[in-house]
């Protein structure tokens, strides 16, 4: 069991030293270190013998749900962008848990992408149990007007043309207590006029897993959100300036970022037979700030 901890200091705090990345970001180059319950999540069989398809595996909020969901029994296919070291390293996790992981590299804004990483699932798998829609894309700017079309339709297509492509196509082949669980934000509630695109598809994925549940449950599936304050992922030095990384998640009660291992156990309960009265629910992990 482990032993009680203070939560403001269990982390690394700000300020943080990382520099600036290119986008995506990689968790290589990661300071401090992202952790994803590599040493310190330990799985109790809550999730044997399910089958999970997970977006934005490779790194992040995604790689610590992957490597929670293999340690409590279930087989993984993690799909990603571009960031192939990141996604190997997930992908290896996954197998010293001692389950099957495959990583399926692409672009969720194409249609026919997010039908062939279900297909991919089924085929490799047999089965599938859990779709995990987590993979996002953002861009801080000082200025909405700063904004371009172009990057706008970026944002809607890969946070929310990407979950309504993979729902569709998933939902047939989820049987009976399967879950849909898909991430949203507190900028969904608490927008920053920085992140005006990727704060209103976050409110929109709100909206979609409410309205989706009340479908789904028609067929025994659940559907459910998370919605994550500041987490402490490649995303955020690849996409804002250094003066916000460096004191990022200050604003919390905790004052620091989460840790990606800290929103896993949400995750895994909500794909978990033990949430079978919970659908249709945003789960909030913002660190004391509130989603309503």
């Amino acid at each position: 069991m482990k032993p009680n901890q203070d939560p403001r200091h269990q982390y690394p705090a700000p300020p943080y030293p990382q520099e600036s990345q290119d986008h995506p970001g990689s968790d290589q180059n990661m300071t401090p270190t992202a952790d994803h319950g590599e040493t310190s999540y330990q799985g109790s069989g809550r999730l044997t013998g399910r089958k999970a398809l997970i977006t934005g595996g490779d790194s992040g909020i995604g790689r610590a749900v992957a490597l929670a969901f293999a340690r409590e029994g279930a087989d993984v296919l993690i799909a990603y962008l571009d960031e192939d070291r990141d996604a190997q390293d997930t992908i290896r996790w996954v197998e010293e848990a001692g389950r099957k992981g495959i990583a399926v590299k692409g672009d969720i804004q194409d249609e026919a992408h997010c039908q062939h990483l279900v297909q991919r699932a089924i085929d490799e798998f047999g089965q599938l149990d859990i779709l995990v829609n987590n993979a996002a894309f953002q861009m801080n700017h000082n200025s909405f007007l700063d904004i371009t079309t172009e990057e706008f339709d970026r944002t809607f297509r890969t946070n929310v043309y990407a979950l309504f492509y993979l729902c569709k196509a998933a939902l047939p082949h989820l049987k009976p207590g399967g879950s849909i669980i898909n991430t949203t934000s507190i900028q969904a509630y608490q927008p920053e006029p920085s992140l005006f695109a990727y704060a209103a598809t976050k409110a929109a994925i709100a909206n979609f897993t409410k309205s989706l549940a009340k479908e789904a449950i028609e067929v025994g599936v659940r559907v459910n959100a998370v919605a994550p304050g500041p987490v402490w992922t490649p995303l955020i030095p690849s996409t804002m300036p250094e003066e916000k990384t460096k004191n990022f998640g200050e604003d919390s009660l905790l004052a620091r970022a989460a840790q990606p291992v800290e929103l896993a156990p949400i995750y895994v309960l909500l794909a978990s037979q033990e949430a079978s009265f919970i659908t249709g629910e945003i789960y909030g992990a913002t660190g004391g700030r509130p989603i309503a």
